[in-house]
């Protein structure tokens, strides 16, 4: 019976000892395994590091791809539900029509503008304030505007008054007051208009709304202070005489003012093929009086001129401050009188957007301005201007 327990006992131990060799040997294969390999040891764990990194990005990726398909199917099914509406209906949660565009729509709210009017009987005065403004309409791709407000009295527009601009705001808090000297009798046929824009230095400026307050619905005895919503701007007062572009330069080392004429738009048609053919002149006014003057050639035939004409004047220093250039627009006519267009005049009596080109140039000595600018009525000139003119019989045959 010895020898048989001897060889059970042999029988059995021989398994566990080839285990034990098995587990013991794994590791050491794997040590030999990387003994061949070339690299330092950290090299190695840092190359398997980055394939376990890049299985992992792979195994997000094919995740992400699974939801987004997930998500489009479901995409589908809406738009199938939106295949079977009738109507206008569809069509507007598809495509919205031409009147529900935001940008330029009436409908949309302009803001609102806080005024005040005060009447002085013995001067005969008419005391308007703009106030602020609130909530206005953005109108620059940044999601604001540089609100400025203009002030004029109809019917009879004798001058017309800004305020200053402000930039990158919806909420302007101007505090300004303007005064027109308006006879007691003529107050109940008058309108005052205050309209609120966006400034825009070289295109036109935007209309944001405006405020039209008839004048025989206030009772006087006190001062009005309030608030009004703005409205949309009437189309039809102002005739459209057209926009001109030019660049203003002055070096006082020198005493040099350069005037460049740089190109009109939309100018007003003034002859019978629904044309005309411009020109520009350019008059210094010293003292109310005409002291300078130039003018650019005459372009045939179009609405649109493009001049790029430059002008020096000598102008010392000293009276720089005095100054006003008026630059007015012409249609040139060979068998008849010439006829004006509009014009504009800038200086330090000036107001508004010819002020400010006027004193950037100023601030900016030796560095041309360039600005755009839309004409007025050449009597609305030259009311602003003190002015009077003579007029001449116009010259048969006339050459330019």
């Amino acid at each position: 019976m010895a020898p048989n327990a001897h060889n059970i006992s042999a029988t059995t131990i021989t398994p566990t000892t080839a285990f034990n060799s098995t587990t013991t040997s794994a590791p050491d294969f794997i040590n030999q395994l990387l003994n061949k390999i070339p690299l330092p040891r950290w090299a190695i764990y840092a190359i398997a590091a980055a394939i376990g990194l890049v299985f992992l990005i792979c195994f997000f990726c094919i995740c992400i791809k699974c939801c987004c398909k997930g998500k489009k199917k479901k995409n589908k099914d809406e738009k199938i539900k939106l295949d079977g509406m009738k109507g206008s209906t569809r069509a507007a949660l598809v495509q919205p029509g031409m009147e529900d565009l935001d940008y330029g729509s009436n409908n949309k709210p302009k803001g609102k503008l806080q005024y005040s009017l005060e009447y002085d009987f013995q001067k005969q005065e008419l005391i308007a304030g703009v106030k602020q403004a609130a909530e206005l309409l953005a109108m620059d791709l940044g999601g604001t505007s540089d609100p400025y407000v203009k002030v004029y009295m109809l019917p009879n527009k004798s001058k017309t008054w800004e305020t200053k601009v402000y930039r990158k705001t919806l909420n302007p808090v101007f505090n300004e007051t303007f005064k027109f000297q308006t006879p007691q009798a003529e107050l109940n046929e008058s309108t005052i208009v205050m309209q609120v824009y966006d400034f825009n230095r070289f295109s036109k400026h935007d209309i944001i709304g405006e405020l039209r307050i008839p004048l025989k619905t206030v009772d006087w005895n006190h001062v009005i202070e309030e608030w009004m919503e703005l409205s949309a701007a009437s189309k039809s007062e102002h005739e459209n005489l057209g926009e001109i572009c030019f660049s203003l330069r002055y070096v006082p080392t020198v005493s040099k003012l350069n005037i460049v004429i740089l190109e009109a738009k939309n100018l007003k048609k003034m002859d019978v093929g629904g044309l005309s053919d411009p020109y520009i002149k350019i008059q210094l006014i010293l003292d109310k009086k005409k002291w300078k003057k130039k003018k650019t050639s005459v372009k045939k035939k179009t609405l649109n001129p493009y001049f790029n004409e430059s002008f020096t004047f000598e102008v010392p220093f000293k009276q720089i401050q005095k100054v006003q250039i008026v630059i007015s627009v012409w249609d040139h006519d060979k068998v008849s009188k010439n006829d004006a267009i509009g014009k504009i005049f800038l200086g330090c009596s000036a107001a508004g957007n010819q002020l400010r080109h006027w004193s950037d140039m100023l601030s900016n000595p030796r560095r041309p301005i360039a600005q755009w600018h839309t004409l007025q009525s050449v009597e609305e000139v030259d009311s602003a201007l003190g002015m009077s003119y003579k007029f001449k019989i116009p010259l048969i045959n006339k050459t330019f």
